[in-house]
């Protein structure tokens, strides 16, 4: 039987990209409820309409980045479905250009969505979870929180802390034996329109069918952490053992992730 089964499951960004398909997976293997949240009320009615043939739907507008609106939402989905059983931090932002060129709001923004919302919305139904012994906690990192590359200098910094973040809930959840468990995702970049222009030949963009698909995989088999591609592990390795100049020019030169962004458009 699935993880999903009977369970409540709550997808931030779960109104496109690979929210949406996780969402829609989860709903294919028999969860209670699936409770959508994203900033976009468009994407939402549209995504309950693309699904309707599931009636165990319900969509919240919600700016993850404001605490007040996170928990006052928080106890609206728990009135109408009860506890969460599985929460999935899915929703992120990236600006993609030069350190220099980011204003101050783009940094704020940035470290809002994607690094300090996942512990803002976590937090209230982390009491549920606690209470009832039992729940998964999926957070949505990056490959960029765990190699640094040009170009994406704060989103590096967010998705790091996220890293950071998760693993340490992991250890304190599993030292407590409090039921609760948790996976942190780091994929490569998706196809979902948010990495526009991102351009490797040696390591090609993922598939967000394919991503979603293994997400939701390692929640069921209790992953700790699933980095994408198997590359990605490859590449710390190489962080371990060589200098990082010599790491620079094989990561750089060599495999061409240091030019990655060099066309980045992004979604508009």
């Amino acid at each position: 039987m699935s993880t999903f089964k009977d369970k409540n499951v709550l997808i931030t960004g779960g109104a496109s990209g690979i929210g949406k398909i996780m969402g829609r997976i989860a709903l294919e293997k028999g969860c209670k409820n699936l409770i959508i949240w994203d900033i976009n009320e468009a994407n939402i009615s549209a995504t309950i309409s693309e699904l309707s043939n599931y009636k165990n739907i319900k969509g919240y507008k919600v700016d993850v980045s404001d605490e007040n609106e996170v928990n006052t939402i928080q106890k609206q989905v728990k009135a109408d479905v009860g506890v969460v059983d599985i929460l999935i931090n899915n929703a992120g932002i990236v600006v993609g250009k030069l350190f220099s060129d980011h204003s101050t709001n783009d940094i704020k923004k940035t470290m809002n969505i994607n690094a300090i919302a996942p512990m803002i919305v976590t937090l209230p139904f982390l009491q549920d979870m606690l209470a009832q012994k039992s729940g998964h906690i999926c957070n949505v990192s990056s490959s960029a929180g765990l190699i640094t590359t040009p170009r994406m200098a704060v989103y590096n910094s967010s998705k790091w802390a996220v890293y950071g973040w998760s693993d340490s809930l992991r250890i304190e959840m599993q030292e407590n034996k409090t039921g609760v468990h948790v996976t942190t995702i780091c994929p490569y970049y998706i196809n979902t329109g948010m990495f526009d222009g991102v351009n490797c030949s040696v390591i090609p963009i993922l598939k967000p069918e394919r991503v979603a698909k293994k997400i939701i995989r390692a929640i069921e088999k209790n992953k700790i952490t699933k980095a994408m591609p198997w590359t990605v592990h490859f590449v710390r390795l190489c962080q371990a053992l060589l200098t990082t100049r010599a790491f620079d020019f094989i990561v750089g030169k060599c495999l061409g992730i240091y030019k990655a962004m060099d066309n980045f458009i992004g979604r508009k």
